[in-house]
């Protein structure tokens, strides 16, 4: 069980780390815009308010991958990363976007799901 908890959350940390790449450096590009359904205008007018979301997002993958780094050690520091992820999952998917719901926090859950399973 718990090297399909390391996988989910290996998982959960690429998928924020691709954030990364999309917000931070591919949010006024085709790629970027296509990704996330904006316009050449308003990508220009976001693309530093995207950087810094792309950053946080950095920060949530470094935590992750420091947890598992950590082995059994970083088991707090992996649940709280990835409740994290979660809440900012939900406050995506109810402010911004349902497809944050899919994205986000349902891998987080799952994740956070089989790490408490696997405890």
């Amino acid at each position: 069980m718990l090297i399909i908890a390391d996988i989910a959350t290996a998982l959960v940390a690429l998928i924020h780390a691709g954030i990364l790449v999309l917000e931070m450096f591919l949010w006024t590009r085709p790629a970027g815009r296509r990704a996330f359904g904006l316009s050449r205008d308003f990508a220009e007018q976001t693309r530093v308010l995207a950087a810094n979301q792309g950053l946080y997002n950095g920060f949530l993958a470094a935590g992750l991958v420091y947890a598992l780094a950590l082995g059994a050690a970083g088991y707090g520091v992996r649940t709280f990363f990835l409740s994290c992820v979660l809440v900012a999952g939900l406050y995506g998917a109810a402010t911004a976007s349902r497809a944050i719901l899919f994205v986000q926090a349902l891998p987080a859950a799952v994740a956070l799901a089989l790490v408490l399973a696997a405890r």
